[in-house]
């Protein structure tokens, strides 16, 4: 009878890396790179990160951060439909090309640039 596989193949490691260099070094060429100090925001209200977002002009992000993601701001930011917050470890081509900007902190630049090193 029929057979139950995967027929799945992964991408090799260096591939995936040689992409997010890529995709990166192209955000950073259009300009839509943002890199700030900290993802602290003074409230947990959605509507203050709106606002901050307005104030920048930025209607679609992806946000990456360092190894933990602050609670409020994950918080406040959770309800806004074309805004993503992701941690360090978790940026992806996929994710990166799907939002217009993308924002990240120092430490989220350091850890990433130490992941794309091999």
């Amino acid at each position: 009878g029929p057979v139950v596989r995967s027929h799945a193949t992964e991408l090799p490691r260096k591939v995936r890396q040689l992409a997010l260099k890529s995709v990166l070094s192209s955000k950073a060429k259009e300009g839509k790179l943002i890199i700030v100090d900290a993802l602290a925001p003074k409230d947990h209200k959605t509507k203050a990160m709106v606002d901050v977002f307005k104030a920048f002009g930025i209607e679609s992000a992806l946000i990456v951060g360092g190894n933990e993601i602050d609670a409020n701001f994950a918080r406040a930011t959770r309800n806004l439909p074309k805004i993503d917050v992701l941690p360090s470890q978790g940026a992806n081509v996929y994710d990166i090309l799907r939002r217009d900007v993308l924002v990240m902190t120092k430490d989220a630049v350091d850890q990433l640039t130490e992941r794309l090193k091999g």
